[in-house]
């Protein structure tokens, strides 16, 4: 919010009430507040209880050092108890950490929790904001300011490789050539960065590959009808390989078509990862269906699939200690991606966040 109001578009910001369901037993059941976790009968009395109380005491947590090196499924366990995690959350970190599900920081997972519960206009109400004009609306914005102070920006440029003399950064080579820079900084995926910076110190190199990302694959449906009435739907069914779906248009209103975000998540090294944009697609709208039998095919408008090889980090437990620091060995070198954001989730808050600090590291003598 403080970078929309320097670049002038604060107000382009609007505020929806939106509202979660979860999809499990071949049925949609609202979810997301009090009233909604007693009417759920999919699990006991007790665990609704002990669940709602986590929940409570999770959004008005604000350290985070002491659940930082246990694992989320212990710290849920804990304190909803196994019949929580096994029909609620085991699903849901299969589906998007497969082998390594069982071994992701509670630290990470609380945040997410804290902020979805903190995003909302009462315990009853849920409510998100967005961009007028999109995503794109900001980045337009960012980069007409970046120009009219007389910045560069080079698209289709790939970074290949950092330059390094006597410890001090001195440019970027591209395919398009060399930039010669007095600073740099990366914000490449962390798996990239041996190969790209090969004058790092090999404990450094050691630390950034160490660091393990899931992939993902991005579909988005435009349909002429809507699948439901929730922005956010998670599903747990044993026969649905997809974590959830987000009707982006139940946010922010794109006249009368519905558009529906998919993420698959896995590792790149998954055969899925390799299929087609057709198999992924026919797979994915069966779930729709699933969620809403009266969907047809002649209700898809479009479609269309994307591809991100690193995407999500996989934050174990302790994985504070496990990040190298922003400012490398090298002079005038930084390094962050989206897991530096850590206990955070990725989110454009944390991007900017985490530019402004790295950028005024620029100006210090």
């Amino acid at each position: 919010m403080e970078l929309m109001d320097e670049l002038g578009i604060r107000e382009k910001l609007r505020w929806r009430a939106t509202s979660m369901a979860i999809y499990t037993s071949g049925k949609l059941h609202d979810w997301g507040t009090p009233i909604a976790l007693l009417r759920f009968s999919e699990i006991s009395f007790l665990s609704r209880l002990r669940y709602g109380a986590f929940a409570f005491l999770s959004v008005r947590r604000n350290r985070w050092d002491a659940i930082e090196t246990e694992s989320a499924r212990s710290w849920i366990t804990r304190w909803c108890g196994a019949e929580v995690y096994d029909r609620l959350w085991k699903p849901l970190f299969a589906l998007k950490f497969y082998q390594y599900a069982e071994n992701v920081s509670a630290a990470w997972i609380w945040t997410r929790i804290r902020r979805i519960g903190r995003s909302r206009r009462s315990m009853m109400q849920e409510e998100l904001g967005y961009i007028e004009g999109g995503s794109q609306a900001l980045v337009d914005a960012l980069c007409s300011a970046i120009l009219e102070r007389g910045g560069q920006i080079s698209t289709r440029c790939a970074a290949q490789k950092v330059l390094v003399e006597d410890g001090r950064v001195t440019g970027v080579l591209t395919s398009k050539g060399v930039i010669r820079a007095d600073a740099v900084i990366s914000t490449v995926p962390t798996p990239l960065i041996s190969a790209m910076v090969p004058n790092l110190p090999e404990d450094w190199k050691a630390r950034y590959d160490s660091i393990v990302n899931m992939g993902v694959c991005c579909l988005v449906f435009k349909l002429k009808r809507s699948v439901s009435p929730h922005f956010w739907v998670n599903i747990s069914e044993p026969d649905i390989f997809i974590p959830g779906i987000i009707e982006f248009s139940n946010l922010r209103p794109v006249g009368r078509e519905s558009i529906v975000y998919i993420p698959y998540y896995m590792p790149g090294d998954n055969p899925k990862f390799a299929w087609s944009d057709a198999e992924l697609l026919d797979e994915a709208f069966r779930y729709l269906c699933r969620v809403n039998p009266a969907l047809t095919r002649e209700d898809i408008i479009a479609a269309h699939v994307a591809r991100l090889r690193y995407a999500q980090p996989v934050c174990e437990p302790g994985f504070a200690a496990k990040l190298p620091s922003v400012q490398t060995p090298i002079h005038g070198l930084q390094i962050a991606d989206t897991c530096f954001y850590y206990p955070e989730d990725r989110g454009i808050s944390e991007s900017v966040q985490l530019g402004q600090r790295m950028a005024n590291r620029l100006q210090r003598p």
